[in-house]
């Protein structure tokens, strides 16, 4: 059996209590985790700030940009052990895993190594009386030890997301990933080690929520800043508890994301990326489309055409040929959606397709897995209209007029994201505009430029990540004024 033990000061730590970690597939144990005590987590955010206090935090960024390359090429090195481990602890298709989930990790680093070298800082000259001037012009200094509370659906992608930034502004780092997926964060910990990371640079402590690791970060007074992808619900707690010691957070939460459909798009393109928005690793994505408004015209041939298209989708093992779709990612989570699909007909919605728990006669009947499912005739206060599921489902309303779908798209607590789907070019930009999101996608989904701002409006989260702005909430901007007499 695997031990994935906890990197702390340089070292790794074993611990008394560990919990299993589960392959979503079948059910079956693939490693101990070694839970992170409270001294743990207090040793880790110490030897951070010895780290800024000695050889990392003389770190020129030029140094630390060559240092995430190096990163970035032992994960590439390391490809196939971190497919191993994302795949077992996923239950995620190959195919996507090999093409997301590890090449963005490397890519992550390299994105920021370049950015932390070229990013602009703002000065200016101020005119006095007499003739004098006043230079401002602006530092960009480390924020100090960062809690790091990564998900566990792009458990690579979205740690390295937030490490690779903290890392390139100088910052010591105490992470912690998903109880569900702790391997890859695991193996980056080892990638860490090789490449020279100076001991307490980077620190991993594994563990759970409240209780446990993810508390003992989020209320250490000595913890400089949080930064959290996961549940609304959770990133409240997380406010509540950073709000003691009055640190700033980032957060990216949950979504009940909405496509809006024009009679007037490019239905195959647009049939193309509504598959991938609304089942891409099983539904399981922030972004992930589960309100669908369809103009009336189009509605009754998109529902026959999506229904067809989920009959088709093939839920296999990761490296099975031809995989669309894997399980959820736990039991608890699959009874959660079930609970859903359940209460979906009781509040009078009509099941297109799925709607169940598949059947293989093999091994996989220990796992996780639901039915790909489309649910349409549900009134826009019901529940499963209103509230995230984070499955593989999605409820499709037909609308008559541009006013009107605008006003149901952002009639929702979240705010995460938007796609429309139009060959109007002026419908395209209002349409994007007004919809109360941080992201609006046009004729596209999942189409990320690095550099720009990602982050979501109401339950969607606070604060915005990405180029310049990750660097932003990393740092410490310090403002010098210097007085230029006339002379």
């Amino acid at each position: 059996m695997k031990q994935y033990r906890n990197y702390v000061a340089g070292r790794w730590l074993e611990t008394q209590r560990q919990f299993t970690d589960i392959n979503p597939v079948d059910g079956r144990p693939i490693a101990e985790v070694h839970e992170a005590e409270r001294s743990h987590v207090d040793e880790a955010v110490q030897s951070g700030h010895r780290a800024l206090a000695g050889e990392w935090g003389r770190s020129t960024p030029t140094e630390r940009s060559a240092l995430m390359y190096r990163i970035a090429d032992e994960i590439e090195r390391r490809r196939d052990d971190f497919l191993e481990a994302e795949m077992g602890d996923t239950g995620k298709p190959l195919a996507m895993v090999s093409s997301v989930d590890i090449p963005r990790g490397a890519a992550n680093f390299r994105a920021f190594a370049d950015l932390i070298k070229t990013a602009p800082l703002e000065s200016y000259v101020l005119d006095l009386p007499g003739g004098d001037r006043a230079l401002n012009y602006t530092v960009r200094k480390p924020l100090g030890v960062v809690g790091i509370i990564s998900p566990w659906n792009l458990p690579l992608l979205l740690l390295t997301w937030k490490v690779a930034p903290a890392i390139a502004c100088g910052n010591a780092v105490v992470a912690k990933p998903s109880e569900e997926t702790p391997g890859t964060a695991t193996l980056l910990a080892e990638v860490m080690d090789r490449v020279g990371m100076p001991a307490g640079a980077f620190n991993l402590v594994h563990g759970f929520g409240a209780g446990s690791t993810g508390e003992f970060i989020t209320r250490h007074p000595d913890v400089n800043g949080i930064t959290f992808t996961g549940e609304s619900a959770t990133g409240s707690a997380i406010m509540r508890a950073a709000s003691e010691s009055i640190k700033p957070v980032s957060f990216e939460l949950g979504g009940k994301n909405a496509a809006i459909i024009f009679a007037d798009c490019d239905f195959q393109k647009m049939l193309d990326g509504m598959m991938r928005a609304i089942f891409l690793n099983t539904g399981q994505v922030c972004l992930c489309t589960e309100r669908v408004y369809v103009e009336r015209a189009l509605y009754a041939s998109f529902c026959e055409a999506l229904t067809n298209r989920v009959r088709t989708l093939k839920l296999g093992r990761p490296r099975d040929a031809g995989t669309d779709l894997g399980p959820l990612i736990s039991g608890e989570h699959r009874d959660k959606v079930l609970g859903y699909f359940r209460l979906a007909r009781e509040e009078g919605a009509d099941v297109l397709v799925g709607g169940g728990v598949p059947r293989f006669s093999d091994e996989r009947d220990g796992g996780f897995w639901l039915e790909p499912t489309v649910i349409t005739g549900l009134a826009e206060s019901a529940r499963c209209v209103k509230e995230e599921i984070f499955g593989p489902i999605c409820h499709v309303t037909p609308f008559d007029s541009e006013q009107q779908v605008v006003a149901l798209a952002n009639d929702s607590r979240y705010g995460l994201a938007a796609s429309i789907w139009t060959t109007r070019l002026d419908r395209a930009h209002r349409v994007a505009e007004a919809m109360r999101t941080g992201l609006s996608w046009v004729n596209s989904w999942f189409l990320r430029d690095l550099r720009t701002p990602f982050g979501g409006a109401g339950l969607s989260g606070i604060g915005r990540e990405g180029g310049v702005h990750s660097l932003n909430f990393y740092s410490e901007l310090t403002n010098v004024c210097v007085r230029i007499d006339a002379g």
